[in-house]
């Protein structure tokens, strides 16, 4: 009996053994399966976190694409012309581009499986990226859009970004001196050239001039130099680039009375006025404008634009065209650097003096030239001794029966039958000892409802003789440029009998961006003539020195509104080559351009 229990129980430690065992096995079968199950969790999310770094640092190396993009424009302003004419997207938009050469080579123009990609700097050669250039609306609208792609690892992904210049056009209104030009007034001190931070002060003879009551500045507005505001309405943003703290503008009149009322509706805090920020800068020049009429160089110049030499008068006709008079232009574009050789072409109308012609009294009826520009230059002086092939195809030994000063009749209709042809630059005059209507000067003169998208640029002065307005066909896409190297002038004729205004209406309106590079936007005969109600501009301003609209009864009040299209679309070559500096107006994530492996997707 006790032999058949001690055999019971050896039979049951060894069931009892084998069942552990078996156990044991289990267990570490379940744990070798987990090991196994977490290692390969393990590992697949490190790859889809590898994947998903790489998916966002190939976003973050399209960025970088875009702004190494900008800063080869900031470098070189004539840089969109470049970019790879095989690449999808210029295809696409059937862009004018062309792959750079010599030291300009860059790799970001790369396309295609074979094509080059530009590395991320700091990356270690993991990022990199490739970009494609629309410029297709560049000539027309000095606009681009980039297409860039980045690329880490195994991922790529691609934003377009539309970039326009910046500078004085995003804003209504624009100066850089608030005093006036002392070209115009006289003045020789070399304090009216500098800014009041500058060391100018607000009670120098310098003729500051303020923003007074009635005033209306709908529209951003932006000063290099310190503002007098009087009785004004700013009813968006305004700034000054004053380095001196509460120095933005001086609550005092033209005359430097104390005042108040003024109104800054956008102001960061009651009382405080405008936001004090970098200056802008003003170009010193138009640029060569006189090469935007050359045929000799498509490959730069695309499309000439049109040029007129001597006064000459355009009107504008709400059916997209203008009727140009202009007697003593010879060529209207130049072939050469020299413009010693030139050609006539119809579209910009045939000089001469048979009906129909430049020269003629009705002179010639032509279409706006598209997405371009026309330019009035001053008539080159004939050089003595040089023969036929040295000399400037508009040159001209004497101007018909005008001597080089005359202020006689200019053969465009100025000076007006008993107008007081201005000199002094007192009551708002052209400048001591100047001629108003010069006869061989660059003047253009402007007027008439606009149809299109063009930039008139006058080498001398530029006046708006009447309203100037768009037409309401086409409204979204009409836009006008009045650039002047010298002034810009609101047309303003008095009786040399009486002082009177010799218009017969009231008010002005200018729809256009308006530029005067180095001198002034202002009134002609702005202390004389009397009240002329209301001047409307709805566009840009942007000049040098601050120029008088109204003095006290006389010339207009202001009623400025900013033209917001001006934000994302510019007139025809009205700032190129001018504005070295381009903002991004949008940005945007699209379906990726390429591949990892540099194939289209």
């Amino acid at each position: 009996m006790i032999r058949l229990r001690r055999a019971l129980r050896l039979d049951r430690l060894r069931d009892d053994r084998g069942m552990a065992m078996a156990i044991t096995l289990i267990f570490g079968m379940v744990l070798i399966i987990m090991a196994a199950t977490a290692l390969t969790v393990a590992t697949s999310g490190l790859k889809k976190a590898d994947r998903d770094q790489d998916w966002n640092a190939a976003l973050s190396a399209a960025y970088a694409g875009v702004e190494e993009y900008q800063a080869r424009l900031a470098n070189d302003n004539s840089y969109q012309q470049f970019g790879n004419p095989a690449a999808p997207f210029s295809k696409l938009t059937a862009s004018p581009v062309s792959l750079p050469t010599g030291s300009q080579v860059n790799p970001a123009f790369g396309t295609g499986a074979a094509g080059t990609w530009a590395t991320v700097p700091f990356s270690e050669g993991r990022a990199s990226f490739r970009y494609e250039v629309d410029n297709s609306k560049f000539a027309s609208a000095g606009a681009l859009r980039v297409r860039a792609t980045g690329k880490v690892g195994s991922e790529t992904r691609s934003v377009i970004a539309e970039l326009r210049q910046k500078g004085f056009i995003d804003y209504l209104y624009f100066t850089d001196i608030e005093s006036q030009d002392p070209t115009l007034t006289g003045k020789t001190s070399a304090d009216c050239k500098r800014h009041a931070w500058e060391g100018r002060t607000q009670g120098d003879a310098c003729g500051e001039i303020a923003f007074s009551g009635g005033d209306v500045i709908a529209g951003p507005a932006h000063s290099n130099d310190t503002m007098r505001v009087c009785s004004a309405t700013f009813e968006q943003g305004v700034t000054t680039a004053s380095p001196t703290t509460g120095r933005s503008y001086a609550q005092v009149d033209s005359n430097g009375y104390a005042c108040s009322g003024q109104r800054f509706l956008k102001e960061r805090a009651p009382g405080a006025g405008p936001d004090q920020v970098a200056s802008v800068l003003m170009p010193d020049t138009l640029g060569d404008k006189i090469r935007e009429m050359r045929t000799d160089i498509p490959g730069e110049v695309a499309r000439p634009g049109c040029l007129y030499t001597g006064p000459t008068d355009i009107v504008f006709t709400a059916d997209g065209k203008m009727t140009v008079k202009s007697p003593y232009t010879k060529k209207t574009r130049i072939s050469n650097a020299a413009a010693t050789e030139g050609t006539t072409d119809a579209d910009c109308g045939l000089p001469g003096t048979a009906d129909g012609q430049l020269g003629s009294a009705k002179g010639a009826t032509i279409p706006v030239p598209a997405n371009n520009i026309v330019y009035v230059q001053n008539i080159p002086v004939l050089v003595a001794g040089a023969g036929a092939g040295k000399q400037n195809v508009n040159a001209a030994a004497s101007v018909g029966d005008l001597t080089e000063t005359s202020c006689g009749n200019n053969h465009v209709g100025y000076p007006r039958a008993g107008e007081s042809v201005p000199t002094s630059s007192t009551t708002g005059g052209t400048g001591t000892g100047t001629c108003a209507y010069g006869a061989r000067s660059g003047d253009v003169f402007v007027k008439g409802t606009f149809q299109g998208q063009l930039t008139v640029a006058a080498q001398n002065y530029l006046y708006v003789t009447g309203d100037v307005v768009y037409s309401q066909t086409n409204a979204s896409t009409n836009v006008l440029g009045l650039a002047s190297d010298g002034v810009a002038w609101v047309w303003n004729p008095v009786s040399a009998a009486t002082g009177a205004s010799l218009l017969g209406d009231s008010d002005r309106e200018i729809d256009a961006a308006i530029i005067s590079v180095n001198h002034s936007f202002l009134v002609q005969n702005y202390g004389r003539g009397g009240d002329r109600g209301t001047l409307t501009v709805k566009g840009s301003i942007a000049q040098a020195f601050r120029g008088v609209v109204r003095n006290g009864s006389n010339g207009y009040i202001k009623a400025y509104a900013y033209d917001t299209r001006l934000r994302y679309l510019a007139p025809p070559k009205f700032l190129s080559p001018v504005t070295t500096s381009y903002g991004i107006t949008t940005q945007t994530e699209v379906l990726p351009a390429y591949r990892s492996t540099g194939a289209a997707s």
